[in-house]
């Protein structure tokens, strides 16, 4: 008999009126901050380009630089398919090349993690040059998303293939990252940790980013099941964490997937609840990984379906309260700014 059909959820939009009714002053204004993930997109007619990024990065942190991460917006629709995401790439460049123009105080996409498909083997090379050639000095990596369950579909990309990180063809472009200078973001769900690991440990020269704290699940088969999804990511982070050349975002939790549902609320929550809600999967991470080896992220426009911008960024400093200056300094900037070799 066929499989039955994976059952679909969607991420919900920001809601600008339901966020209305938070509002907070950001705590320790000066910290400098790299916001090491966003995207910059239209989706079902709203746009989250430079002036709506420039709105949420100007509420009151000292937002020094941004990284854009890829997320299939403004592909190429002529030429070779392999190329059409250096088009992405062209479109955050002029952003970042407006933006520069503009003099705004932030480096916006100071940093580009872009996308190409490893499987293509040694035919990725001419796609990394292009990609290279078109942001201005700005590429530092690849993400291709792995994030699979064989029990629903969560993501605005296509779902990938099962098992892609141990494909030899994927490991066959993987490979050639090296040669760039590049680094991987790896976005993929709490149930496939073990598969990272296993590439972090064939590839200990390349640098790779664990977005989202890891993706745990809080959806589908795995919702009302936190403390046993718990159990098993906190084990299987803990193994990706003796690899060195791995690093991890600190955020994302805001996604559908997480299972919060804080966009359920009759009002946003407030940094405290944020911040009691997702503390013990950013504290393990830093105890796990250390902090020279974790980054606060917003996973913006994404996450702000859950909270805002000023709101986001005071949780994760209630977070780290009790971190020492120089913990701080590594968690909300120069990690990020080491990992995707920022001057910032």
């Amino acid at each position: 008999m066929p499989a039955a059909p994976r059952r679909v959820f969607q991420h919900p939009d920001p809601n600008p009126a339901w966020l209305g009714h938070r509002s907070e002053n950001a705590l320790d204004p000066a910290l400098p901050i790299v916001d090491p993930h966003h995207h910059l997109w239209e989706r079902g007619g709203d746009r989250y380009f430079l002036d709506a990024l420039l709105a949420d990065t100007d509420t009151g942190h000292n937002i020094v630089a941004t990284v854009f991460v890829q997320c299939g917006w403004a592909y190429r629709t002529d030429g070779p398919e392999a190329l059409s995401p250096v088009g992405e790439t062209e479109f955050v460049a002029a952003v970042a090349d407006e933006a520069a123009r503009r003099h705004v105080r932030t480096r916006v996409c100071a940093g580009i993690v872009g996308h190409v498909d490893l499987r293509l083997g040694e035919q990725v090379e001419p796609v990394l040059e292009a990609h290279l050639a078109a942001a201005g000095g700005r590429f530092r990596g690849i993400r291709q998303v792995t994030a699979r369950s064989e029990d629903f579909v969560a993501s605005i990309l296509a779902p990938p293939p099962a098992g892609m990180m141990s494909d030899p063809a994927f490991r066959d472009g993987f490979a050639r990252l090296g040669k760039f200078g590049l680094s991987f973001d790896a976005w993929l769900y709490h149930t496939q940790i073990g598969e990272l690991t296993d590439l972090a440990r064939a590839f200990p020269e390349t640098p790779i980013v664990i977005d989202h704290v890891g993706g745990p699940l809080g959806i589908g088969p795995y919702e009302g099941k936190r403390d046993a999804v718990f159990s098993e990511w906190r084990r299987d982070m803990k193994h990706l964490a003796s690899c060195p050349n791995v690093s991890v975002k600190l955020g994302g939790l805001g996604m559908l997937v997480a299972g919060f549902a804080l966009h359920e609320r009759p009002v946003p929550p407030s940094s405290e609840d944020l911040a009691r809600a997702w503390r013990p999967y950013m504290e393990a991470c830093i105890e796990d990984f250390g902090a020279p080896r974790c980054m606060f992220e917003s996973n913006f426009p994404v996450d702000k379906a859950m909270c805002s911008y000023p709101v986001l960024w005071n949780a994760f400093k209630r977070i780290a309260a009790g971190a020492s200056a120089a913990e701080k300094a590594l968690l909300f900037h120069d990690v990020a700014a080491r990992v995707y070799r920022l001057q910032a």
